[in-house]
């Protein structure tokens, strides 16, 4: 689970980390009042799970009332894409900050390294970008040590991190206390990401926490009651809100063909392939292993409600699943629901023979039964051109 940029700060404050002082508002009239509390200079920020904010103009200095106004009436209700075009997000919220005079900015972060097995900190006096740019620019610029978790890490590890990556040696030890300070929150929080970029010098040489970005382990979250109460309130898609009420593993995707697959590495694949034959998949769904025919009609019902979509693939391979379930639940969703769009099935594995007789049987006008994966993209692809 991502937080905004205001609850990572939140959490960070919890942790003796300096952020600047700020207040989130989600009218313009509570945003002007927030720039008023905490005086002028102050900066209105989009809150969005996204970065690319500023570019998007989600991020204005307000130097007086006025500006204050304009600003925030601008950016609430506006809808920002990420750099790699997610989303759109429409802006509800905004996070108004006293603005902050930066002298240098630094990039920090404490990562779980899953191939390593190991927490990752990582330090880069080169901050104010992301650090794919930072990496490919200046791979020495951005140095990396793996936690060893029997060591921790504390003031000493943190500064010779601190010293190897070039930190100016009078904000050497408040640069330790911070990292030291994120990977506290980053471990109390069961966070798998903590992110600083812009970590910031000012002109009085503070150090300063100038962005938060922090995702937390959503199988932990029984452990965090005041973050659990905000997991679905950040779901904005309707199609994702459905399917977590309804128990599925969704994903929105931007494409009008819908996927219905049984357990996740099936579904990759699913997406790989008719990508591979000329499509653009709308979702990712996967409806898990031993899927019963009732998991099938939600599964449907949360792909038709998605106006995008043009037809739909389901890709059954039967271990666990029985595929004569899954042709029962095809068959009960035809008749509860409008499905409205011609769809593919190709099953394969176990009663698999008896699932197809079953849909044979039943003569459901737009389905189309394929017996290869490959085959089985191809026509749901052509299907959803000519739909």
């Amino acid at each position: 689970m991502d937080l905004l940029e205001y609850q990572g700060k939140q959490l960070f404050a919890r942790h003796g980390v300096p952020v600047p002082q700020g207040r989130v508002a989600d009218t313009v009239e509570a945003a002007v009042e927030a720039a008023e509390q905490i005086g002028y200079p102050c900066v209105i920020k989009a809150q969005v799970q996204i970065g690319g904010r500023g570019k998007a103009g989600g991020i204005k200095v307000a130097d007086n009332r006025d500006q204050a106004q304009e600003h925030a009436d601008a950016i609430l209700g506006m809808e920002i894409r990420g750099p790699r075009g997610e989303g759109p997000f429409t802006v509800h919220q905004v996070w108004v900050e006293d603005a902050s005079e930066i002298d240098s900015e630094y990039y920090a972060s404490i990562i779980l390294d899953r191939s390593a097995k190991k927490l990752l900190a990582m330090l880069s006096t080169m901050g104010g970008m992301n650090v794919e740019e930072i990496a490919e620019k200046d791979p020495d610029a951005l140095v990396r040590r793996h936690i060893e978790p029997d060591q921790g890490f504390g003031e000493a590890e943190a500064g010779v991190l601190a010293s190897d990556a070039g930190v100016d040696e009078d904000i050497r030890e408040a640069t330790a206390a911070m990292l030291v300070k994120l990977y506290e929150a980053f471990n109390e929080s069961d966070a798998t990401l903590i992110e600083v970029n812009p970590l910031v010098i000012t002109k009085d040489r503070e150090v300063m926490a100038l962005d938060a970005k922090v995702t937390i382990d959503n199988s932990a979250l029984f452990r965090h009651e005041e973050l659990a109460d905000l997991e679905e309130s950040f779901i904005e898609d309707p199609q994702e809100r459905m399917a977590r009420e309804k128990g599925l593993t969704y994903v929105k995707l931007d494409g009008d063909i819908g996927i219905l697959g049984n357990g996740a590495g099936l579904c990759m694949s699913t997406l790989d392939v008719v990508a591979q034959a000329g499509g653009k998949p709308a979702n990712f769904l996967d409806a898990g292993g031993g899927s019963k025919a009732e998991a099938i009609v939600d599964a449907l019902t949360v792909i038709t409600s998605d106006e995008k979509v043009r037809a739909i693939l389901f890709n059954i391979f039967g271990g666990i699943t029985r595929c004569d379930e899954i042709a029962k639940g095809i068959i009960e969703a035809s008749g509860q629901i409008e499905i409205g769009v011609p769809f593919v099935v190709r099953l394969d594995g176990t009663n698999s023979e008896e699932g197809l007789g079953l849909l044979a049987d039943a003569d459901l006008p737009d389905l189309h039964v394929e017996k290869t994966m490959l085959g089985a993209a191809e026509k749901v692809v052509e299907l959803a051109g000519s739909a």
